[in-house]
């Protein structure tokens, strides 16, 4: 009927409107015109699909674009062909829908019509969420830009599960799904997953909508997988409309946290102290809420034991040093060996039912346990000792490692004697790259000539005392702790002699008493919430380093008077900021990082870095080539490769 194109002729006059108020263009974008500047490979025919209407953006060719507006409304006069054609086409469709696909490309995850612009438009008009459509794909060439890497993991995706659904603004994300799910991105899914995985997104997505999801800056599919991290696809089947809606209303500050534009990096403890009014407190005659008969109750959760794990033992040091602070402040308890799901979640409920207000979980393999306490338990504070995994619920804290990394670098250049470094890391995590890197370019302003051979203590097969050995590699940058219950020397940076014995030069120094009292203090002193540094929409990272003091390096007495020299210039840069081991000329393996005179990398690009210096040799190993005792903290951390 004519009367319902003059409703939807309506509807696409305001978009258009819109469009132009914003000074956008108010016609559909065309795929012809796109593809004049980017790179493409190749096209191809993907075959018959259901297409979701959101994903379909514009036309092929031009041909028929400025008849729609963006939202593929109708928006020429009603009295044309054009509209007479559109309404028979309504009455058709109301009568036996719409019974031919319509033609399309795919490009980056985006569909333009080639045949069938008016049936897509009727579609969108009745409320339809989906036409079958005759797909066809054009590849573009791959590149490093995020949004390319994206569209790159989905067709690892659509090759397991051939459907069109899921749309992600986060790299890893498709490869999360598939564990959350219990599947892989190499086997084919079975039919009986895929469908769940449709109906349950459905529910979601209905539920998500219906409470302005769409405002949200994430996709649906981003929030689709933050709730699956918390409950399962078979939730949103048997569970009730108004209980799913109750989860999504709960986790909402999650959806609005999960791109990392959502972050906020504290890199410093005076950061708080900038954002947070302490003459307003005085003023108002602040009135602590702990003291020494209403302590502070705080749980540190260990996943290992502090006598076995030297990491576990550097942070039951600082509770210790938190104990010894406050005093009657505070009241503290430690649980180790809580290396599995259920037993953190049992620890957490037990010290939530003692009063705990707050509590430290030390591993990013922890994270799962702690968010999805986090979120049943709002007003206790979370907080997990890791770095770029972002949740509002949970507070993550880690040091800028790489700053000691980058000086203990170039004291062992001048140690060695044939150019050559060896260096162990331990697991391809956030941040391990950072410090690789900071070691090597450390190392090579002493030595430009310097090689570091980098070996990787996780890697399942591998012996790194006997390849170093085996190598003749005699100056070595081994693992940062000793383990309390097997002393080793084969700590930091040591030169092993000819007679086998090991000399130790340094070593880097975790002060997490320091780090720890820093961060309880600012629940004593009432600037846990600063002003301007906690927001609903943002995920909240601490991330400090030398200038705060819980990050140093220790020499040992072997060390020549004129190296602690260099090892104190060097360390007095740092903490000045005069020098910054990423800033100017870069080089990777393969390419240039950023040319002469950049300034220092954004800390996200740091903490993100997933590539080798020019100097190192060795390579990143994937997942698969890990020991499976690290499977739960590769889940949470593992760096994209």
């Amino acid at each position: 009927m004519i009367k319902d194109y003059i409703a939807a002729k309506k509807i696409g006059q305001k978009e258009y409107k819109a469009a132009v108020s914003k000074g956008k263009s108010p016609y559909l974008p065309v795929l012809d015109n796109i593809l004049k500047h980017v790179e493409t490979t190749n096209e191809r025919r993907v075959g018959l699909f259901e297409i979701p209407l959101e994903f379909i953006v514009g036309t092929k060719t031009h041909e028929r674009t400025e008849s729609f507006s963006l939202n593929f409304m109708p928006i020429l006069e009603d009295n044309t062909e054009f509209a007479y054609k559109w309404s028979a086409l309504y009455d058709s469709q109301l009568e036996e829908g719409i019974r031919d696909p319509i033609k399309v490309y795919e490009f980056m995850n985006q569909f333009y019509v080639q045949e069938g612009n008016k049936r897509v438009s009727v579609s969108r008009y009745v409320g339809a969420n989906s036409i079958v459509g005759e797909v066809y794909r054009i590849m573009p060439v791959k590149n490093d830009e995020k949004q390319n890497k994206i569209y790159y993991e989905f067709l690892e995706f659509f090759n397991v599960v051939p459907i069109y659904l899921l749309t992600f603004s986060e790299e890893g994300s498709y490869q999360k799904l598939a564990d959350v799910v219990g599947k892989d991105l190499e086997t084919p899914w079975d039919d009986k997953v895929i469908e769940l995985l449709k109906a349950s997104y459905a529910v979601f997505e209905k539920a998500y909508k219906a409470q302005g999801g769409e405002n949200l800056d994430c996709t649906v599919g981003d929030a689709y997988l933050v709730y699956l991290t918390f409950y399962s696809m078979d939730s949103l089947i048997n569970d009730s409309q108004s209980l799913t809606s109750q989860r999504i209303t709960k986790l909402w500050k999650e959806f609005k946290t999960q791109t990392n534009e959502h972050v906020t990096l504290v890199k410093t403890p005076d950061e708080i102290k900038d954002n947070n009014n302490f003459i307003k407190n005085v003023i108002t005659n602040f009135i602590p809420d702990y003291t020494p008969s209403h302590p502070l109750k705080i749980a540190f959760l260990y996943d290992k034991n502090s006598s076995e794990s030297a990491w576990t033992y550097g942070h039951e040091l600082g509770r210790n040093h938190i104990e010894n602070v406050f005093g009657e402040l505070v009241e503290t308890r430690k649980i180790d060996n809580l290396s599995d799901y259920d037993s953190l979640k049992e620890a957490i409920d037990k010290a939530v039912d003692d009063g705990v207000e707050m509590v430290f979980t030390v591993s990013p393999a922890m994270m799962e346990g702690t968010v999805k306490a986090a979120v049943h338990f709002p007003k206790v504070k979370f907080l997990n000792c890791s770095i770029n995994l972002n949740y509002n619920a949970v507070r993550t804290y880690y040091g800028r490692m790489y700053e000691a990394k980058f000086i203990m670098g170039a004291l062992a250049a001048t140690r060695t004697m044939d150019g050559r470094i060896g260096y162990v890391a331990d697991y391809p995590i956030f941040g391990t790259m950072a410090n690789i890197n900071a070691f090597a370019i450390g190392a090579a302003m002493v030595d430009p000539d310097v090689k570091i051979h980098l070996k990787w203590s996780s890697e399942a097969g591998r012996d790194w005392q006997k390849e170093f050995e085996d190598e003749g590699i005699s100056v070595i940058s081994g693992p940062d702790w000793i383990k309390p219950s097997n002393a080793s020397r084969q700590y930091g940076v040591y030169k092993k002699l000819g007679d086998g014995t090991i000399k130790n030069l340094a070593a880097p120094l975790w002060n997490w008493g320091k780090y720890y009292e820093q961060i309880v203090k600012t629940v004593l002193n009432g600037s846990w919430d600063a002003k301007g540094l906690v927001r609903s929409d943002r995920a909240l990272n601490y991330w400090w380093g030398m200038s705060a003091g819980v990050i140093d390096v220790i020499l040992s007495d072997d060390v020549p008077y004129y190296c602690e020299k260099l090892v104190g210039i060097l360390k007095d840069g740092i903490i000045r900021e005069s020098l910054k081991p990423f800033a100017g000329e870069l080089h990777s393996q393969d390419k240039v990082i950023q040319e002469k005179g950049a300034e220092e990398l954004a800390s996200e690009d740091i903490i993100d870095m997933n590539w080798l210096n020019d100097n190192v040799i060795g390579n990143i190993p994937k997942k698969n080539a890990i020991v499976e005792d690290a499977g739960d903290t590769l889940k949470m951390s593992a760096v994209d490769t």
